[in-house]
């Protein structure tokens, strides 16, 4: 089952023109709903509506707010029986046109997978040849550079990673193929700042928030690689898990902290 404009159906006919297709005119959200709740829908619900002003769109009714969207995803997680689902959500225009707009009205589609989550190791990462991060007034959120994570994930397979590192016109890191990137040096938690074209991703939000909350010291900017390189240990987040990078390049990291790993994972 899948949900189209908060209607359950089975499937779906998209009518044309779709302004989602043919411009990128939208977003997409990916959200996890585990144990019958779905997971930081106040973070989600306010990425959303950052990246509905950013492209003037007005979000509908359900998904406006944290309870609502919390409520409408929920739904479509027990209609298709899944207590643990991976949701994704895309929005878009509504109507015609070309590059100019007739209405800020949007149209939007939910469809939900089983979930587990992967907390696995990283064995073997680098930095990526042939793909750069982007700053622009949308990087922080998730459709219109999207093809760049494409070509990142083209590029880690062909050369046989397990995840690659992107970084920024200028040599500042800026996040994993699918996640945000932090390292640890000195009881100092580092990661990038939205500057280097990174996702606001809404578990970097929380990792930033938990790693405050155990006392360590957090550092957001614009880093070059040699300073993930001097690392003791690094690691990367989003919703589908924690995991720790063994090997970036040559260079070898140790696990981060036990208590760090059990407190970011919950």
């Amino acid at each position: 089952m899948l949900l189209f404009n908060n209607d359950l159906l089975s499937s779906v006919a998209l009518s044309l023109p779709n302004r989602g297709l043919a411009f990128g005119d939208g977003f997409f959200e990916t959200l996890i709903y585990n144990n019958y709740q779905l997971r930081l829908a106040a973070g989600h619900a306010a990425r959303m509506q950052q990246a509905a002003a950013a492209l003037y769109l007005t979000l509908p009714a359900p998904l406006t707010t944290a309870e609502a969207l919390a409520a409408t995803l929920a739904r479509l997680a027990e209609a298709n029986g899944l207590p643990a689902a991976r949701l994704r959500l895309q929005v878009w225009r509504s109507g015609g046109g070309r590059y100019t707009p007739t209405t800020d009205a949007a149209e939007w589609l939910a469809t939900a997978e089983p979930f587990a989550p992967d907390d696995s190791p990283i064995g073997r990462a680098d930095f990526a040849r042939e793909t750069q991060s982007m700053y622009s007034p949308l990087s922080f959120c998730k459709g219109p550079q999207a093809w760049l994570y494409v070509r990142a994930a083209h590029e880690r397979q062909q050369r046989g990673l397990d995840e690659i590192i992107l970084c920024d016109a200028a040599g500042h890191v800026a996040e994993s193929g699918a996640a945000a990137l932090f390292w640890l040096k000195d009881n100092m938690l580092y990661t990038p700042a939205l500057a280097s074209g990174c996702v606001a991703g809404v578990r970097r939000a929380e990792v930033l928030r938990r790693a405050r909350g155990l006392g360590l010291h957090c550092e957001e900017g614009l880093f070059p690689v040699a300073a993930v390189l001097a690392a003791k240990a690094v690691f990367t987040a989003n919703v589908a898990g924690v995991r720790a990078v063994q090997r970036l390049g040559s260079v070898l990291f140790a696990e981060p902290p036990t208590a760090l790993l059990a407190s970011l994972r919950r």
